[in-house]
């Protein structure tokens, strides 16, 4: 009861804006007539809307589980193993995916071999105690109505840089600049804890 109660006051409040929000900072890093696959795309809404205001972008999702109604073609796939061969995609994106998983060095390396252009990341930045432990806050509100794994695995800005450099990527774009709250909760809930990355094959 309270779970349900909390995932509806989250949707009216927050979830609306952070789809637009989302959707317009990764979209405008979609170049047009581009191909992407979105990992973890869950109804796959926000690659939907990525899709519909870039000229020629078609898009497909992979995800852990497969819900009943999605708005984008959705594969099963095992967590691990992006099921498409190198070089397949023009771009793979990541949409609040990463620090739900084990080891997300190696999904941005297995994105990284997929991708053609680019890979695309809004994720989350954990510098220090008070970051970590308002994160888990919402991502216990945003995701425990839905059952979704929380493993509440965040990273500082020197971790994720080494991931990259480690998959062979360089970094195009980062930005920290992501207004996903209005005031007053973006005092608590932004504060350059959510980025937005594009990153390009360095070789």
């Amino acid at each position: 009861m309270l779970t349900a109660t909390i995932g509806t006051v989250h949707k009216h409040a927050v979830f609306d804006r952070r789809v637009e929000v989302i959707a317009d900072a990764l979209g405008a890093l979609v170049p047009a007539h581009t191909h992407m696959l979105d990992v973890g795309t869950g109804d796959g809404r926000i690659a939907s809307l990525i899709a519909s205001r870039q000229m020629g972008v078609s898009v497909e999702g992979i995800d852990i589980m497969k819900r009943p109604t999605t708005h984008i073609p959705v594969t099963l796939f095992d967590g691990l193993t992006i099921p498409h061969g190198d070089n397949s995609f023009d771009v793979v994106s990541f949409v609040d995916v990463l620090h739900h998983t084990d080891d997300p060095a190696h999904l941005i390396a297995e994105a990284s071999r997929v991708a053609r252009k680019a890979v695309l990341i809004k994720d989350h930045l954990s510098e220090n105690g008070v970051d970590h432990a308002t994160l888990r806050m919402m991502d216990w509100v945003g995701n425990a109505p839905h059952g979704v794994v929380l493993p509440y695995n965040y990273a500082p800005r020197a971790t994720w840089d080494q991931w990259f450099e480690e998959a062979g990527l360089a970094v195009d774009s980062f930005s920290k600049q992501v207004p996903l709250y209005p005031a007053p909760l973006s005092w608590i809930f932004g504060r350059g804890l959510h980025f937005v990355a594009r990153l390009t094959p360095s070789v």
